[in-house]
């Protein structure tokens, strides 16, 4: 089985002392955790189909499904994946209309009708509103390249549900509005997908 290849999101101390001097509770619960490890995946096409795997489903069942799409299809490539049916797609565990997204997405980038590349250069709004333009992804999905494949370094999610329980958690909030998210985002720039990281492992413990 051909395994699509990770890393860890890559951050250091100069990210970890501005968010504890900037946010004095965060900066509690990262002193406490330690540092974090976030598996990302550099590359794009196969961090794009991970996302679209993802949405509203649990963590653990999206790496179910990616793991036997990898054993069933080998290589998570554009050309590889446009060859699949729809129906060997949804096969692998998802609903239908995802596969057929990603078959869709992938036949698109591979014929060349959007360049994936591309977005490498394009401000983080830009990616998103690009990503956007393909059928399937909304913004959460495109955040989540954002952070997962482009490593890029000020993400913070509203549309993620575990990232509003981790901050809820770690503010001692019963519910949280757009207003006060948008807050706490704002403090942790530049540096929120860093932020975004601690919390989705607090929402979690």
């Amino acid at each position: 089985m051909q395994t699509v290849r990770t890393k860890y999101f890559d951050y250091g101390q100069e990210e970890i002392d501005y968010l504890k001097s900037a946010d004095e509770t965060l900066g509690k619960a990262m002193a406490r955790m330690g540092k974090v490890e976030r598996v990302i995946i550099p590359d794009l096409f196969a961090a794009l189909v991970y996302a679209i795997v993802g949405q509203l489903i649990s963590a653990k069942a999206a790496q179910t499904i990616w793991e036997r799409m990898q054993e069933r299809f080998g290589e998570i490539s554009p050309h590889n994946i446009a060859m699949q049916s729809a129906d060997d797609i949804q096969k692998c565990g998802m609903s239908m209309k995802k596969a057929v997204y990603i078959q869709n997405i992938a036949k698109t980038i591979a014929q060349g009708g959007f360049d994936l590349e591309g977005l490498n250069h394009l401000s983080d709004n830009e990616v998103i509103k690009k990503l956007m333009t393909l059928n399937g992804v909304g913004k959460w999905t495109a955040e989540m390249v954002l952070i997962h494949a482009m490593e890029r370094r000020d993400v913070v999610s509203w549309g993620d549900i575990a990232i509003r329980r981790g901050m809820m958690k770690l503010y001692g909030l019963s519910t949280i509005t757009k207003e006060q998210f948008e807050q706490y985002r704002l403090r942790y720039s530049p540096f929120g997908s860093v932020a975004s990281i601690y919390l989705w492992q607090i929402s979690f413990e």
